[in-house]
């Protein structure tokens, strides 16, 4: 009896300090987690109170029709709830002005005879840009500058970053003066040395320095983000294709471009958002011209509804609606990439075959 009750002792402090040393581990991965939140949290922070808050700012101001003209403080005013609601069209009645005023917004947008050319505009301007610059110049510039002497690389990659730290109004000038009439325009100065007629480059080609200006700029983005790539490829797998005889496209093409599709992604997608938000350097440059909208991409119009008064008013509402509709735009090109990419594959488990 007594060998019996030691050995309930026993068992009795064995699991007791089983049950401590299941908390203590609890406790240090609570504080573990409590640890990496602390670290988060900043950076969250920032986020809920300059993005996300502001997005649903904008959410909420597509749905008005506020502007400077009737702009007002009195919140209760825009949001009393004495008003009749319109189920069919989502739109609030009432015999006093409404700042809600619910889709309105949306079919004053979609019946503007300016906005199917704005959105092809858009998607050209991206798409162009994407796929001669912000990727496709920039892969080039990596692959070649990767299969040089280091230095000499390092010098050529220096090179194509000086666009994007160049203050935007001085870099704009520059093109400005490339491309003004003679006497000033460089390139019809040119044009006079070699005995050729004038040309008028802003009139006549605006789109191509349009995509210029911007691709300069774009390709220096990818081209850092595609030599870190390639740059950590293990050389054994390069080595390998040189021991099978591959010649160097044969080793772009097989080794190199396969183990870039993060990258890529990453890239395609970033720089594809970024093209629709951006609209800086075409104010800059041509203002949305020459002409009637030749130029405008769909973020300069929200900017010239929303903020711009040459319409008389800034009309946020209306503005707010058409960057509604280019976030939009956005995840959906965003989605589309990811399937074309395969992203679950990307984000998978590595499955390791057990023999």
């Amino acid at each position: 009896m007594a060998n019996q009750r030691s050995v309930v002792q026993e068992a009795g402090l064995a699991g007791e300090q089983g049950a401590a040393v299941l908390a203590r581990s609890r406790r240090r991965t609570l504080r573990a987690q409590f640890t990496a939140y602390g670290f988060l949290a900043p950076a969250g922070i920032l986020v809920i109170l300059f993005f996300f808050i502001p997005m649903l700012l904008i959410l909420f101001l597509s749905i008005t029709n506020l502007s400077t003209t009737n702009f007002t403080t009195d919140i209760a005013r825009m949001l009393r709830s004495d008003l009749d609601i319109d189920l069919v069209s989502f739109r609030f009645v009432t015999d006093q002005p409404a700042y809600i005023v619910g889709f309105d917004n949306f079919e004053r947008m979609f019946r503007d005879e300016f906005a199917p050319k704005i959105l092809f505009n858009t998607l050209f301007y991206v798409f162009c840009t994407l796929a001669f610059f912000n990727v496709g110049l920039a892969l080039v510039i990596s692959l070649l500058s990767t299969h040089i002497d280091r230095r000499a690389g390092f010098f050529f990659r220096a090179l194509w970053i000086l666009p994007r730290i160049t203050s935007p109004a001085v870099y704009v000038l520059m093109w400005r003066r490339i491309i003004a009439a003679a006497p000033f325009g460089i390139l019809n100065q040119f044009n006079e040395l070699a005995g050729r007629s004038e040309v008028n480059y802003y009139q006549d080609h605006p789109w191509v320095f349009v995509i210029l200006v911007n691709g300069f700029i774009g390709a220096s983005f990818g081209m850092i983000i595609f030599t870190s790539a390639i740059e950590s490829i293990p050389k054994d797998l390069l080595n390998a294709s040189l021991v099978d005889g591959s010649s160097v496209f044969q080793r772009i093409r097989y080794v190199i471009l396969p183990l870039l599709r993060w990258p890529l992604l990453f890239v395609v997608t970033y720089q594809t958002l970024s093209l629709l938000t951006s609209f800086e350097y075409i104010l800059l440059l041509t203002g949305g011209g020459p002409g009637l909208y030749q130029t405008e991409v769909w973020s300069l119009t929200a900017y010239n509804r929303a903020l711009n008064t040459y319409f008389a008013n800034a009309q946020w509402g209306y503005g707010s609606a058409f960057a509604v509709v280019l976030v939009i735009i956005g995840v959906v090109m965003a989605i589309v990439y990811m399937r074309a990419f395969r992203f679950n594959e990307l984000v998978a488990e590595p499955k390791i075959e057990v023999l």
